[in-house]
């Protein structure tokens, strides 16, 4: 590893720690229960307060969004918390321990990712360029909502948030973008190990008080499930090769042990059901795209820590509401899915927690416990829609209604009902089998929970587990009922399936480390047990072993796969690839970037999603007329709304006709076009009226940058 990125990293880490001691007042009261105090979550919290700040104030135009204003809210953020460090409450020694274990556990995975990041660190394939494009677009803003890198003159149309604060801590370190971007998505792979430990240390605590050591074992076993494990997919790298696109049975294939691991390719354990997604935490680490789902995550954590501690304590106040709401908002405006999935969890949490502190008769009970989870919900709900208001204001949100999966025949007469969507041809149901190669070691476990729990007294834990469990087997089970109807159609419920499975994922990987934690500390009990419970006690741990292995596996397969076999290790440059690939291209982005300031519309080659068009605007953020078509026809809800624009950019790159450049020129209000090897090949290219109407103000033999001054046209 480079010097240089060895700096980067230890620096990133530095104002990760800054903010997470600056926020740790606030965060100590937050989770005042837990035994580390919360401690790591306060890394996400005082991010997530900084960057709403700036968002809320750049988008009333009354900041900038610049390093100095940021070290300035950053600032006032901390010492308002003085009152709270006023407070005499000593921190005890043993919390003490658990911090500095958490800091040492963060460091050591950021450090990890980042090094195994460098096997690969192009920001290139996938949806990379859309992502960076995002963050690069908000760096070069003033004001919000920043600018559409891919439709000028639009804003954003998309949950962006997460690409802010990723943003916010690039502006604050002075990192380049195309670093910070590979550090981002190290840094999310460090909350999401250190944040399971912290829950899952919690948790076991509950069951009983366990010495720093094995609390550390155990923590570490969280951690590895939530973030390292896959799914039960991986049991076909036993059996004869087949098709990734079509799945078979295992039992109509061959076992071939000895040809271990038989051609096994890691995503099919992600697009295992026929045309859809069923993605999760360490996939998403390997294909390293830094999407909202994945930006997301610590903020998942964050509000299911709370809860967790809400249970632990069955304690209500009405800042910790607004708290949540304050959450809820931001996990939608990262990935709105997000934010709606977990508002139904609170719903459900803030029930039982109602139910269970509620006394009286059958019918008191019920009385008092609606009233207080009315007063719940109310300011819930009102503190979620306040602080997601402004963006809101600039957000359509892409789903056009919800089709219900295999509508019959009279449904399908009607079409319509409300938001409700009935369609002729959209069924797919998935085998029962497919689900339990899936999600069979988590089906397991839960079962394996109720039938223990049958007859005991429930912890406060238990009662957590099992909510967040069955309604994550409800999440699984919906996209075999309803669906969000979008732009796809033969791929109809993958955007559904891959939203709800993978916050399914997250969940359940808590409640299953759990549940064998929770059954196996009864062990000691073993002799004392009558005969058929010894063998139930056998059974499970005969059963829990091979699906336990099964899942731990997949790192094995996955990050060599994803990482070129970990064998040229290079650095955490994210666009240095494009200089072998676009030796000119390279010069012209790190020239823009050097010395082109603000967002001056800069015209390029338009092409389809998932190319290599539209890489200028991805890498420098600066908006072109047309960028990946498919996206903006999500975004903006209709195919004909940028395919209109085809014409002009094809126009404006071959007329010979000055008049005509001019005007879709102004119409555009186009200041610079790029013609480099992309541009060269897709268009028959007429350059010299580029000369007439403007000049060159960077070239090299394989790209030049033209500089247009529009002037009005002639008539």
């Amino acid at each position: 590893m480079p010097f240089y990125d060895y700096l980067n990293i230890l620096y990133w880490w530095f104002i990760f720690l800054l903010i997470g001691i600056s926020f740790l007042p606030i965060t100590t009261r937050v989770f005042s229960n837990f035994v580390d105090k919360g401690y790591v979550f306060s890394k996400i919290l005082g991010l997530l307060f900084i960057s709403y700040t700036i968002f809320i104030l750049a988008s009333l135009n009354i900041l900038k969004f610049n390093q100095i204003n940021l070290f300035i809210i950053w600032f006032v953020l901390a010492i308002s918390q003085i009152p709270l460090i006023m407070q005499k409450n000593p921190i005890e020694r043993k919390i003490i321990k658990f911090i500095l274990l958490e800091e040492i556990i963060f460091f050591i995975t950021l450090f990890a990712w980042s090094y195994i990041k460098g096997f690969n660190p192009d920001i290139h394939d996938l949806e990379k360029f859309m992502d960076f494009g995002f963050i690069n677009s908000i760096l070069r803003s003033d004001y919000f909502p920043p600018k559409d890198m891919w439709f000028t003159p639009f804003s954003i149309n998309y949950y962006y948030f997460g690409h802010l604060f990723t943003a916010v801590v690039t502006k604050i370190t002075q990192i380049p973008s195309f670093i910070t971007f590979n550090l981002m998505l190290s840094t999310i792979f460090a909350f999401t190990f250190t944040m399971s430990f912290s829950i899952g240390v919690n948790l076991i605590h509950k069951i009983k008080s366990f010495s720093l050591i094995k609390s550390f074992i155990l923590g570490l076993f969280f951690a590895f499930i939530t973030s390292l494990a896959g799914n039960l997919q991986t049991i076909y790298a036993f059996f004869t090769h087949f098709e990734s696109e079509l799945p078979k049975p295992i039992w109509e294939l061959g076992f071939a042990i000895s040809t271990f691991p038989n051609s096994y390719w890691y995503p099919s354990a992600t697009r295992f059901i026929y045309h859809t997604i069923h993605e999760f935490p360490l996939y998403s680490f390997v294909v390293a795209d830094l999407h909202g789902h994945v930006l997301d995550i610590p903020i998942v954590f964050t509000l299911l820590a709370i809860f967790l501690s809400l249970f632990i304590s069955k304690k209500i106040s009405y800042l910790l509401i607004i708290l949540i709401g304050f959450l809820l908002s931001i996990a939608y405006m990262t990935n709105a899915w997000d934010g709606l999935i977990y508002f139904g969890l609170s719903i459900l949490i803030f029930l039982f927690l109602n139910l269970l502190s509620s006394s009286g008769n059958i019918k008191q009970k019920i009385l008092i416990t609606f009233y207080n989870f009315i007063k719940n919900i109310i300011p819930l709900f009102l503190s979620f829609f306040m602080f997601s208001f402004i963006f809101n204001k600039n957000f359509s949100p892409f789903a056009s209604g919800i089709g219900l999966n295999c509508s019959p025949d009279f449904l399908i007469k009607i079409e319509r009902l409300g938001p409700f969507i009935f369609e002729s041809g959209f069924c797919q149901v998935t085998p029962i089998w497919q689900l339990l190669i899936l999600y069979g070691f988590f089906i397991f476990t839960l079962i394996s929970l109720i039938l223990f729990l049958i007859k005991r007294r429930l912890l406060k834990t238990d009662i957590f587990i099992l909510i967040i469990s069955i309604y994550s087997v409800l999440l699984l089970l919906a996209p075999e009922i309803i669906y969000l109807k979008d732009i796809y159609t033969g791929h109809f419920r993958a955007n559904t399936m891959f939203k709800l499975a993978y916050q399914a994922y997250i969940m359940l990987s808590i409640s299953s480390v759990y549940t064998i934690i929770r059954i196996l500390t009864q062990i000691k009990d073993f002799r004392k047990k009558l005969p058929h419970v010894r063998i139930l006690y056998l059974l499970f741990i005969f059963l829990v072993l091979p699906l336990l292995i099964l899942i731990s596996i997949y790192p094995y397969f996955a990050i060599p796969s994803g990482y070129r076999d970990l064998k040229e290790r290079k650095d955490l440059n994210g666009i240095k690839y494009i200089e072998n690939k676009y030796p000119g291209d390279y010069n012209a982005i790190n020239w823009i970037n050097t010395n082109i300031k603000g967002q001056p519309v800069l015209l390029e080659a338009q092409g389809d999603s998932y190319t290599d068009f539209a890489r200028i605007s991805a890498n420098t953020g600066l908006p072109t007329v047309l960028g990946w078509t498919v996206h903006e026809w999500l975004w903006r809800g209709s195919y004909d709304i940028p395919s209109t624009r085809f014409p002009d950019i094809s126009t404006l790159y071959e007329t010979t006709d000055i008049n005509k450049a001019r005007e879709i020129i102004n119409k555009y209000n186009i200041s610079l076009i790029y013609v480099g090897r992309l541009e060269k090949d897709k268009y028959n290219l007429s350059e010299e009226k580029f000369l007439k109407i403007g000049k060159i103000i960077f070239s090299t033999n394989e790209a030049k940058i033209y500089k247009i001054n529009p002037i009005p046209i002639n008539r």
